[in-house]
């Protein structure tokens, strides 16, 4: 079980470094503001996803998984409040961009989701290394 678990959260954390990777080709190449937050999200997403793994709660909801990382990661002191901050714009810009019509994102948001992707997943990943 132990061993699955440490696979489960090797696979996510993983996930969440090609998402950086491809956030940054997005950026160096032109993408557009939508799809690079969406991968700087999805990023901090998985991150979030092989943390939950390591305490083994479980869920299948966006919501869900950012209300548990600052339930067991933030309120307890793990991580600090400015990476819920980041998970949760992250999140609210992708919504945005992902469903609404005609949402303009600003390049400061885009690259500031950006920087704050991948403090968040170095973060994590250190963290879980431990």
């Amino acid at each position: 079980m132990k061993n699955r678990k440490r696979i489960l959260s090797n696979y996510r954390i993983e996930q969440a470094e090609r998402a950086i990777k491809d956030t940054e080709i997005l950026l160096n190449e032109g993408g557009s503001p939508g799809s690079i937050i969406n991968r700087a999200y999805y990023a901090m997403f998985y991150a979030v996803l092989a943390l939950l793994v390591k305490i083994e709660i479980g869920t299948s909801k966006h919501r869900g998984a950012i209300a548990l990382f600052d339930q067991h990661f933030v309120k307890e002191g793990i991580f600090p409040k400015d990476m819920s901050y980041a998970l949760h714009k992250g999140f609210d810009i992708r919504q945005m961009s992902d469903y609404r019509e005609l949402v303009k994102i600003s390049n400061e948001d885009v690259r500031e989701i950006f920087q704050k992707a991948k403090d968040f997943v170095k973060k994590v990943r250190e963290y879980l290394s431990k």
